[in-house]
């Protein structure tokens, strides 16, 4: 929370999108920063928006709030292929910056937000916020304390019902499908395994399922993964399937944990852990995984706390992305040419 001598956050908001309500309007209210700006591409939608969401006032375009003074911090809830042009334009500003995730349509404009972080001296991050809820914080000491012994397979899968046909997450030109979506979550929690693992994975092969009527737009991938410890990991996504599933096994060499819903703990928050000493059901707390992020970014600019999540972190993951869409068959999203 904020109190004396800890002044609030000031954050400015690009689009009025349906996520923001969770990933930053209620936790911003929890820890007591400021959401004092939004700008939508329509006006009035954006007027609607501040009125219902108690946001202090409108800009007029994501320029204006982009170039306003009182700005700190730029968050940008936009279509994937609008993440990259506005978050290396908020650097460019002068800005703070939380992007939801993918960071850029590709690993090379990735690379590109990397340069324009470094050369503003700005905190950018990639908004993977289920990495600071004590549900992954738990799996992760599972593995570190040697109770379920060695990694042996990890298997992830981020998966929801289909989004309308006009949802701009079937649009290739705004970078979507499913791995830019859902995809991204699962390839990153096998990268955040490497401690354990004797360092990063490495894609070994992938499959894909095309969206009938988008083309070069994945609704499914499945993605196998070999870390240098020997052990092996499976990825998998789809953005059109029968119901709701963002679960994470992890099996070792003596036992598995597994949680059902890794990415939105706060609507699970079970681990069930089943070793030789026999099965247990942990619960972590239904407190937003966005809040604890919120708070993890707030601490990084305030007093310069350290984060799990950077420009690196961001490329390395594109990198992945890339690779596995390569592989599928598909290409590289494209980049968006122009600001719009």
């Amino acid at each position: 929370m904020s109190g004396p001598g800890r002044e609030p956050l000031r954050i400015g908001v690009l689009g009025a999108a349906r996520i923001t309500e969770n990933s930053l309007i209620g936790p911003a209210r929890t820890t007591g920063h400021r959401i004092v700006a939004v700008a939508a591409r329509d006006r009035s939608r954006a007027e609607a928006y501040a009125a219902a969401h108690r946001v202090e006032r409108v800009a007029d375009s994501y320029a204006d709030l982009i170039a306003d003074p009182e700005v700190q911090v730029v968050y940008n809830p936009l279509a994937n292929g609008l993440h990259g042009p506005w978050n290396l334009a908020a650097l460019a500003a002068g800005k703070h910056v939380l992007s939801e995730k993918p960071s850029a349509s590709n690993a090379e404009e990735a690379a590109e937000v990397r340069e324009a972080a470094a050369k503003s001296g700005r905190v950018f991050m990639e908004a993977f916020h289920y990495l600071f809820h004590p549900v992954t914080r738990r799996l992760h000491e599972l593995l570190a304390s040697g109770e379920l012994g060695e990694l042996r397979h990890v298997e992830t899968l981020v998966a929801i019902q289909a989004p309308a046909d006009t949802d701009p997450r079937w649009s290739l030109d705004l970078a979507g499908g499913a791995v830019m979506d859902l995809g991204c979550y699962s390839l990153h929690a096998q990268r955040m395994l490497a401690p354990w693992a004797g360092g990063a994975p490495q894609l070994v092969k992938a499959r894909a399922g095309e969206r009938a009527g988008a083309p070069g737009v994945d609704e499914w991938l499945d993605a196998d993964l070999a870390f240098p410890s020997g052990a092996t990991g499976s990825a998998r996504c789809h953005m059109a399937y029968d119901k709701l599933e963002m679960s994470c096994r992890i099996i070792g060499s003596r036992g598995e944990a597994f949680a059902p819903n890794f990415v939105l703990p706060q609507l699970d928050d079970r681990i069930v852990i089943r070793t030789t000493d026999g099965e247990r059901t942990e619960r972590l707390g239904r407190r937003s995984s966005y809040t604890y992020q919120l708070e993890a970014f707030a601490a990084r600019l305030r007093e310069g706390a350290p984060l799990p999540l950077g420009p690196d972190d961001a490329v390395a993951t594109m990198t992945l992305i890339d690779e596995a869409y390569r592989a599928a068959g598909f290409e590289a999203r494209p980049r968006v040419p122009i600001l719009s």
